[in-house]
């Protein structure tokens, strides 16, 4: 199950964009990647071997926003020009356009049903629409400024938003209310997403930070200060063991969640990253930032597959569906501080291995903690040891999950037989009250007829 590990490697470079590369998003199918630009156009980059790109033109303005439909039929982009757009990702590019905001569109995204959109504005407001009649349904406003990104909940019932006000906000789909606001932001909060599992947000800012929200107790459980410039993207690893973040000091980092550390920082643009995204598998990722560039990379250093580990163990007993957020936690808006108890990672402080990455027509270099003289011999060693040190903790990792889940099936199974054995139990002292209560009726019987024969004697 455990392969040896890797650094993540640059697969391709993609030359078409002719300014900023603002956003991207895989394919379902990991076939094609969408990448919007400031050159007001969006291509489509067919991973294939040798097959062509396409470039759909129609915007009038910055791209801001792209983000691939679940079935992977439609791509939809959102632009300054106040405008979304529906396309169909084949040479023909055929686009349906509906008119979204009244100032510049920041986001946009599918529901994971594919039935909605929701995008985010500089008019301050949140809208979500249905996208098979491209229908205005219902607007989310109570932010104070320009709206930076929204963002479903996988489950398609809250929707997460951050702005310029400095605010995260969570939004119940079925009230259209906003029911939490989380707050702890030295300047913009620029992007937010949540994670696989729907239990998680996370917020970057402008201020350098990474922050990430446990929305069912309400706790800031993780805090990221690794780069030295505003934070502007992130992507969630599908297994939310990982997150990729690419900021305005020109690098990405790749941070551990499981063991709340920086492991890797990728140097790959000259300037400002200004989008990244996980494929859909978490084999890939992409990057696209100020020098018009978009990369690809393999990730590699996702050994373990979580899923195959957690599949073996589905038939487990869960005899109801897991209750929704909203379901346990009603609650009315309310602020939100960083807690005792949370992740801090600074990029001076951390105990993350910044590993070597190469991007087009640059070297760079791994940083380590401490410096020693024979700087080559400590490279070598130090990669063997952390590789051999890292290996072993998935290793242990993977056992200690294994002897979790046999001991909740074991714990499944004890429940079981103690609530048979309850039963029978409460079966059997049923039927001791019945017959106590036939004995009491007997007694009382023959009480009434010595009684009744008392009185006849006399």
């Amino acid at each position: 199950m455990i392969s040896s590990l890797e650094d993540p490697t640059l697969e391709r470079h993609f030359k078409g964009h002719k300014d900023v590369v603002s956003c991207a998003d895989f394919s379902p199918n990991n076939k094609q990647l969408a990448t919007g630009s400031c050159d007001k156009n969006l291509m489509i980059w067919n991973l294939t071997p040798k097959a062509r790109a396409f470039r759909f033109v129609g915007h009038t303005d910055i791209i801001t926003g792209v983000h691939f439909s679940p079935s992977g039929s439609l791509v939809a982009s959102s632009s300054r020009d106040q405008t979304v757009r529906l396309w169909t990702p084949s040479i023909k590019g055929e686009s349906t356009v509906f008119k979204a905001h009244t100032a510049s569109v920041r986001s946009v995204q599918f529901s994971s049903d594919g039935q909605r959109l929701v995008t985010a504005s500089d008019d301050k407001s949140v809208k979500v629409w249905g996208v098979e009649r491209k229908k205005f349904l219902y607007s989310l406003s109570r932010h104070t400024n320009w709206v930076r990104c929204a963002r479903f909940s996988p489950d398609g019932r809250l929707v997460a938003s951050c702005g310029d006000d400095r605010t995260v906000r969570l939004w119940d789909t079925s009230s259209r209310q906003c029911i939490n606001i989380f707050t702890d932001y030295g300047g913009s909060a620029t992007f937010v997403d949540f994670n696989s599992s729907g239990t998680c947000i996370a917020s970057s800012g402008a201020d350098n930070t990474l922050k990430i929200w446990d929305i069912r107790t309400n706790k800031l459980i993780q805090h990221y200060r690794v780069h030295s410039a505003g934070v502007n993207c992130f992507s969630f690893h599908p297994s939310g063991n990982y997150l990729i973040s690419g900021s305005s000091d020109s690098t990405m980092k790749i941070l551990d969640l499981l063991e709340g550390r920086l492991i890797y920082t990728l140097h790959g643009h000259k300037g400002p990253v200004l989008a990244v995204a996980f494929s859909r598998d978490g084999g890939l990722f992409a990057s696209g930032g100020a020098d018009s560039q978009v990369l690809m990379w393999k990730t590699n250093f996702d050994s373990l597959n979580y899923r195959d580990l957690l599949s073996r163990h589905s038939r487990r007993v869960t005899p109801d569906p897991l209750p929704h957020l909203m379901d346990i936690y009603p609650r009315s808006p309310h602020r939100h501080n960083a807690q005792n108890g949370t992740v801090e990672v600074s990029a001076h402080t951390t105990n993350g291995r910044d590993q070597p990455i190469s991007g087009p027509g640059r070297t760079h270099t791994r940083h380590r903690e401490e410096e020693d003289e024979d700087q080559e011999e400590r490279f070598a060693g130090g990669m063997t040891a952390s590789r051999e040190e890292r290996s072993g903790i998935q290793s242990s990792l993977t056992s200690t999950l294994e002897n979790i889940v046999q001991q909740l099936d074991i714990l499944t199974q004890t429940v079981a037989v103690l609530e048979e054995r309850l039963t029978l139990t409460e079966d059997k002292l049923r039927t001791c009250l019945d017959n106590q209560v036939l004995l009491l009726q007997q007694t009382h019987q023959v009480d009434g007829s010595d009684e009744e024969a008392e009185g006849s004697s006399v």
